[in-house]
């Protein structure tokens, strides 16, 4: 979400900490039930696509661990540590219906790869409750390895061209000698660019129900999509909802909100400050 002569790998590997930047990114999501998303941090247009990385990096999210069955909604350049709160922000700019995903249906999208090393293959993650603490649906493109108790495993549909993450500036795989070499220069060297677009697909299990609440919706879904290259690992977090739910519940809350309007100055109080230590435990979720 990813080098220079073979020689040169192994002397190499201890330095890639501090000296890699390298970047892949959720551009733009849809259900295949309608509606538009982006991943949290994105900052759309005003973001170019060639140029120096510290200018086109700035909005594509880094997580903290390469397992993806991690807690963190990660963090850009541009704005920080990413935030639930972020997803009105991704509504502003993709519309008022986030992705709407029918039962067994699937996410799909546009991944951008910035840089070489921001590239595929990649796994995502589903959390059901929206606060990114309880990760109770994995999607892998391989059997999960850990909490497979906890885990489903389905198919990515379409995934993004890479070995390890890593990817030539021409968007050409690279393998054998080639990978070794390019990911030698990856680690002692700022990944060059590649400004490319590849199509995402991401299965989303049938009975799959979405929980969380944020941003005015009911019924909400957080989906982290992250490739492993160690130099992030790279991706973006999205939010959607399971089609039909969301009217649903927007109409019981409605409906709930009309039976106990007599008590709705006591209510809002006490909901004011349930609201304030969820939004304080969800800070602690998923930070990278």
């Amino acid at each position: 979400m990813i080098f220079n002569a073979h020689a040169l790998l192994f002397a190499t590997l201890s330095l890639a900490p501090t000296l890699i930047s390298a970047h892949g990114k959720i551009a733009a999501v849809v259900g295949d039930a309608g509606g538009n998303g982006t991943a949290l941090g994105i900052q759309g247009g005003i973001v170019p696509g060639p140029g120096k990385n510290k200018i086109t990096e700035v909005d594509t999210t880094v997580f903290g661990k390469t397992n993806i069955a991690t807690n963190g909604l990660g963090k850009t350049k541009g704005q920080g540590k990413n935030e639930v709160a972020m997803v009105a922000a991704t509504m502003d700019q993709s519309g008022a219906t986030l992705p709407q995903v029918s039962d067994g249906g699937s996410i799909s999208g546009t991944y951008h790869i910035v840089t070489t090393d921001g590239a595929g293959p990649v796994k995502a993650m589903i959390d059901t409750t929206g606060v990114q603490a309880n990760v109770v649906t994995g999607i892998y493109p391989r059997p999960p390895t850990s909490n497979p108790s906890q885990s489903i495993n389905q198919s990515i549909n379409q995934d993004v061209p890479g070995n390890r993450g890593n990817i030539r500036p021409s968007g050409r795989v690279p393998r054998g000698l080639s990978f070794l070499a390019l990911r030698a220069r990856n680690l002692v060297a700022r990944a060059s660019n590649v400004n490319m677009d590849f199509p995402i697909d991401i299965a989303v299990p049938a009975g799959t129900t979405c929980t969380g609440t944020m941003a005015g919706q009911q019924n909400v879904c957080l989906m982290k999509i992250a490739n492993s290259n160690n130099a992030g690992p790279f991706g973006g977090v999205i939010a959607f909802q399971m089609a039909g739910a969301a009217a649903g519940n927007t109409a019981a809350a409605a409906a709930g909100t009309a039976a106990t309007a007599g008590t709705a100055a006591t209510a809002s109080t006490k909901g004011a400050k349930t609201a304030n230590a969820a939004n304080d435990a969800t800070a602690k979720h998923f930070v990278a």
